[in-house]
């Protein structure tokens, strides 16, 4: 409606087609409208053809349904006849390019002066400047995007329109290097166009006599479409080096390869591994976890894997140029692979193999070797723990890299204010500030040097220059020795004190600094001094050591009684404050009186983001637990929480609120979510705030997900499933709710064989799901997991009655294995139980990981 009024107004004639009309001779505003229209019309069938996910339904009612039903017929009807003029608004745009001039569209000021002089306005020749500019560049550039992704959609059914969308794309990326990323009205989504890029060269190389190389996509696919597997594995040990090709796109090879192999061709085994090792030791050097594939492919390893795995680590490091951290993951590697092994023979091979003897050291390679022939036989799966058990993070363009690069160098300020708007225009994810916090003795000499300068003249300055020094010192401690666990020096713990306690009058006190204190101090369990020697004016003047006092005493008191932690109720009172929110009235134009309320309140300590940002600066296990422990009552406690969400701790929390309005509970929501990702990342193996992070995908309907971390909170506690799980992990509620996401996936095996972990087997829910005949997962595959005889004499007498004779057979000698004999012993028939347990939960990891 919008742009139909955009064409009228412009003067397009009614019922005359667009594919008719001449562009050139047509006034800019008018040309440009229809152009808007075209490129909206292209995009809109572009959209429609992407999948998307339906929204589950709720309860029924008529008149929902109806207006539901009428906006369906509506937006059908729109895109059939946007559809059947696909041809001609394709036609228009490709029009359009051969343009040379530049257009205007109208602006609120030209439609209001279009009011009362049209003819005026709207401009009856071409030289019309009425409305803002758009230079032909910038048109064209993104007229050349749409129609590359109109061609790129039809190449679905027409291969040889691809050649057309290439050219397209290729073209909108020299159209945006012409313009530069300063275009005021040219805004590509530039990661999507790479990837239209790259998927045109690997399905129409070009044949051009400068682009003969093939890039690796385009090797890759050619290589997998011709069974040449040895030469993909070369390029991916390559790519270790380069970091060329995408995480996600390393991994959808290897999950493809893993389909071809379940699908019989057992020659691909070999290949998988050697795929997944490559996969790995990539990941081993950008600090991302050890994946699952990895550890159940090494589970029996052999001299062939053991070579190929050092051959692959030998030749993805570079050690002259790399980095000590590159170092470090790798040494780490090597060192934890040979804690997982249980023949010492293989632990030789990697420890007299050069790359390890070049990145330990002569004592660390004897301690190894001395724990390796003293300790039992144990299988350790949890290679290194790594940053983020799931999160892959997305690597910096190469542009972002110079012009940080450009940044750190820069000492003029209109230069470092123009790279800042061209770096916030690429990415708001960063905070450029701290693009070189690494560079610490750097810093400490300039410091230095201030310091010597202004000691003469200025005692205030001094005094800053002092603080800055602390506050660089602290982050020399946490980035460099901290990091290994090694305590601070006693005169930074005094340092910090000092400043916290400084009382000078006219000097101006950072807030950062204040935060990285109280923070220092919590991470390395100060807590006599937060708890007992803080004086009483820094409670009432600094925010962050009334939080810091709260939960350093919080917990000093949590292994007493519940009677005794008045701190838990401060600390309970405080943050329920801080994320309360004001409300105030405020009269409309129409009379009527509506409630506003204020999202940042000003009624607590400090505000929530200020909370947010101290946490995320704590590393203690047990103040983090204390402070989610928190967050997760307060979300629990709203009346509309139908699943609430475990946490430990959780119970010296007060259970109610006496003002549940003022409480800004959807934001509440978004800070637990934000605190568990951030948990995480300090330790990915914490199975307490694995299983939180599971509570909230369940509690949002998100089920395969829930499963993920549910099975993830089991393994990183059990080596893998190789060991009981601890019945406090995989309490009654976590079972019910793994059993619920399993009924909802359509998993009813599944569901039956979960039914067996509870304290009391459920029954009822079990024959219950094994009646649904729609099971999505591999039913009689499963039932050899089942060691409860009742269930498999259900299954025997429920498949009789079907007339499945096969799975009746399977069901039977699943029963009449002679270790659920009910003769048996019970330490027998509970072995028989743990191995089915411990099999069906590694075969749902494979399935959910």
């Amino acid at each position: 409606m919008l742009l139909n009024e955009l064409l009228c107004i412009s003067k397009v004639p009614p019922g005359t087609k667009h594919v008719d009309m001449d562009l050139a001779t047509l006034p800019p505003t008018t040309a440009m409208a229809v152009l808007l229209y075209n490129r909206w019309a292209i995009r809109t069938i572009v959209q429609s053809s992407f999948p998307v996910k339906q929204a589950k339904p709720g309860p029924p009612q008529l008149s929902v349904m109806n207006q539901m039903q009428q906006e369906k017929e509506l937006t059908e009807n729109i895109l059939k006849v946007l559809k059947e003029q696909a041809a001609d608004s394709i036609l228009v745009l490709e029009a359009a390019l051969k343009l040379n001039k530049d257009l205007y569209v109208h602006t609120m000021r030209t439609l209001d002066l279009l009011a009362m002089e049209p003819g005026m306005v709207n401009g009856e020749t071409e030289s019309s400047t009425a409305g803002l500019k758009v230079k032909t560049e910038e048109m064209q550039c993104q007229v050349c995007y749409d129609l590359g992704a109109a061609y790129f959609q039809q190449g679905s059914t027409n291969s040889a329109v691809y050649e057309n969308a290439r050219e397209k794309f290729f073209r909108t990326k020299e159209l945006i290097a012409e313009i530069g990323s300063l275009s005021l009205h040219c805004t590509i989504d530039e990661k999507r166009l790479a990837g239209y890029c790259q998927a045109c060269d690997v399905l129409v190389p070009s044949s051009d006599s400068t682009s003969q190389q093939l890039t690796p996509y385009s090797q890759v696919h050619i290589c997998l479409r011709s069974g040449n597997y040895q030469e993909v594995i070369q390029i991916f040990i390559e790519d270790n080096l380069t970091l060329s090709l995408p995480v996600q796109f390393r991994q959808s090879v290897l999950r493809e390869l893993f389909q071809k192999a379940q699908q019989g061709n057992e020659a691909l085994d070999e290949i998988c591994f050697k795929v997944c090792a490559c996969n790995t030791v990539r990941d081993i050097l950008e600090g991302r976890t050890i994946s699952v594939q990895f550890n159940q492919l090494f589970l029996r390893p052999n001299k062939e894997k053991i070579d190929f795995l050092l051959e692959v680590c030998s030749r993805s490091i570079n050690l002259e140029k790399a980095s000590e951290s590159l170092k470090g993951n790798m040494a780490a590697f090597l060192k934890n692979v040979c804690l997982g092994l249980e023949d010492l023979q293989y632990v030789f091979m990697i420890s007299s193999h050069e790359l390890f003897i070049t990145l330990l050291k002569d004592e660390e390679r004897k301690l190894l070797v001395d724990q390796m022939r003293k300790r039992s036989p144990r299988v350790n799966l949890c290679i290194k723990p790594v940053t983020s058990f799931y999160d892959i993070p997305a690597s910096a363009s190469v542009n972002i890299g110079q012009l940080e690069h450009q940044l750190i160098l820069s000492v003029d300020p209109w230069r470092i204010r123009q790279i800042l708007i061209e770096l916030h225009g690429m990415t708001s994810e960063r905070q450029f500030w701290t693009v070189s916090n690494k560079d610490f003795s750097h810093a400490k000499q300039l410091f230095a040097a201030c310091l010597e300068l202004v000691t003469e003249f200025s005692p205030k300055l001094r005094q800053v220059m002092l603080n800055e020094m602390l506050l660089l010192d602290i982050h020399t401690h946490e980035a460099g020795t901290g990091q290994a666990g090694e305590r601070p020096p006693s005169d930074l713990i005094s340092r910090v004190r000092g400043y916290l306690e400084m009382r000078l009058p006219d000097i101006p006190l950072r807030q950062v600094i204040a935060e990285e204190c109280v923070a220092f101090m919590l991470n390395w369990r100060e807590s006599e001094y937060l708890t007992l020697q803080v004086p009483a004016f820094l409670l009432q003047s600094n925010p962050y050591v009334k939080l810091g006092q709260l939960l350093a005493a919080t917990c000093k008191e949590l292994p007493g009684p519940k009677e005794s932690r008045r701190t838990a109720k401060d600390l309970w009172e405080v943050v329920v404050q801080i994320c309360s929110v004001s409300s105030q009235h405020k009269r409309g134009n129409d009379g009527r009186v509506s409630l506003i309320k204020q999202r940042e309140s000003t009624l607590g300590i400090m505000y929530r983001s200020e909370l947010l940002s101290f946490i995320k600066k704590l590393r203690e296990p047990l103040v983090l637990t204390i402070i989610l422990s928190l967050f997760v009552k307060l979300h629990n406690v709203r009346e509309d929480i139908v699943n609430d969400i475990t946490a430990e701790h959780i119970s010296i929390w007060p259970s109610s609120i006496p003002n549940l309005q003022s409480v800004d509970f959807e934001a509440v929501a978004i800070t637990v979510k934000e605190l568990v990702r951030y948990t995480l990342s300090i330790n990915p193996n914490n199975h307490s705030w694995l299983i939180i992070q599971a509570d909230i995908y369940f509690a949002t309907n998100q089920y395969s997900a829930a499963l993920h971390y549910y099975l993830q909170a089991g393994a990183v506690c059990s080596d893998f499933f190789n060991k009981a799980v601890p019945p406090d992990v995989y309490t009654d509620q976590v079972i019910k709710r793994m059993i619920k996401c399993c009924s909802l996936l359509n998993c009813h095996t599944q569901v039956a064989i979960l039914c067996q972990f509870l304290r009391e087997i459920d029954y009822k829910t079990a024959f219950k799901s094994l009646q649904e005949q729609n099971s999505h997962d591999a039913m009689d595959s499963y039932y050899d997991y089942i060691w409860d005889v009742t269930i498999l004499e259900y299954l025997t007498y429920l498949h009789h009655k079907r007339g499945e004779t096969d799975k009746r057979q399977i069901a039977i000698k699943a029963i009449g294995q002679t270790e659920l004999n009910a003769s048996n012993p019970e330490e027998v028939l509970q072995l028989a139980a743990q191995r089915r347990k411990k099999k069906f939960l590694q075969a749902m990891a494979k399935l959910y990981f």
